[in-house]
């Protein structure tokens, strides 16, 4: 039974194009799909499948499946979703209108060049679908833009420059994406302002109800499901808007919690620690003093004395 619901993993570009009847790519490692060409039924993909290399796909239509709690998108009409390697897409992930472009390059295209190792900090690429980028007219004629010279620069004969230019294009298009996000980050800024209200009570009601005791601190993955985003989403929203990510935010309530009890009680140094889900008290110690620049003991002594 697990096998048949196993996702398919597409090793290469080559097979997923032969998969969707789409002619040949000129360069094996690279190829632009417009999803008004694909006439192979996918249907059976639903269940869910693995690409081994990157897909960034422009989306003309979402059909009003991207929500956010009871918000909604200003810029509806279209945008960018991104995947790595190795993730598995489904159904859910996947709009039933085709209707736009698929940019697909294998990791091994890029792997000599900067933006190989660089590509990490493109943090869209752990996003997922509900945090597509959306993008205004104005943006989309610039990403537009990008696509028609990939496009342009694929239909052209192979030659020394031809991987230059190309892994040009794909910086560029990244970059761009880079600044429409922190825009979309800046003009959503009520729909994410909630989000921080909600995350900081969940914060004090998990530190209050004293749930570290057992559980040690929250982690970001534990904040992020609470909050119904992915974790990297959650990160990069924050540091656009706060200027730290989420796991600073964690320390920051984890020491304010720190310091209501130490404050406030009897309890040693040690035990504080173990109240606050450390396994070792040296490992609160270290964390306190980076945060305050004093060490617990001397933080309690102030109101001791």
């Amino acid at each position: 039974m697990k096998k048949e619901h196993a996702p398919q993993v597409i090793q290469s570009i080559s097979e997923l194009l032969r998969f969707l009847e789409l002619p040949k790519s000129m360069h094996p490692l690279v190829a632009l799909v417009d999803y008004k060409d694909i006439k192979a039924d996918t249907q059976h993909l639903g269940k869910g499948y693995v690409l081994n290399f990157y897909k960034i796909s422009f989306k003309k239509h979402f059909s009003g499946q991207i929500r956010y709690g009871q918000g909604y998108y200003d810029f509806e009409e279209g945008g960018l979703s991104f995947t790595a390697p190795n993730q598995v897409i489904t159904a859910a992930e996947e709009e039933k209108d085709y209707s736009g472009y698929t940019l697909l390059f294998h990791p091994d295209f890029i792997r000599n060049y900067p933006l190989g190792k660089n590509i990490i900090k493109y943090g869209f690429f752990s996003y997922s679908v509900a945090e597509a980028l959306y993008m205004s007219d104005k943006e989309k004629k610039l990403i537009f833009s990008v696509f028609d010279a990939i496009a342009v620069e694929l239909e052209t004969n192979i030659d020394h420059f031809s991987q230059d230019l190309l892994v040009t294009q794909i910086e560029l298009l990244l970059n761009y994406s880079n600044r429409f996000y922190n825009r979309q980050f800046i003009t959503r800024k009520v729909v994410h302002n909630d989000l921080i209200v909600k995350m900081e009570s969940y914060l004090t009601e998990f530190f209050g109800a004293e749930k570290s005791l057992f559980d040690g601190p929250p982690t970001v993955q534990q904040v992020a499901d609470h909050l119904k985003v992915s974790p990297r989403y959650l990160s990069d929203m924050l540091r656009s808007l706060t200027g730290q990510t989420t796991q600073q935010h964690i320390h920051n309530k984890l020491i304010d919690r720190a310091k209501n009890i130490l404050s406030t009680s009897n309890l040693t140094i040690a035990e504080i620690a173990y109240q606050l889900g450390f396994e070792y008290p040296q490992s609160f110690n270290k964390l306190f003093k980076s945060k305050t620049k004093v060490s617990p003991l001397e933080y309690k002594q102030m109101f001791n004395n």
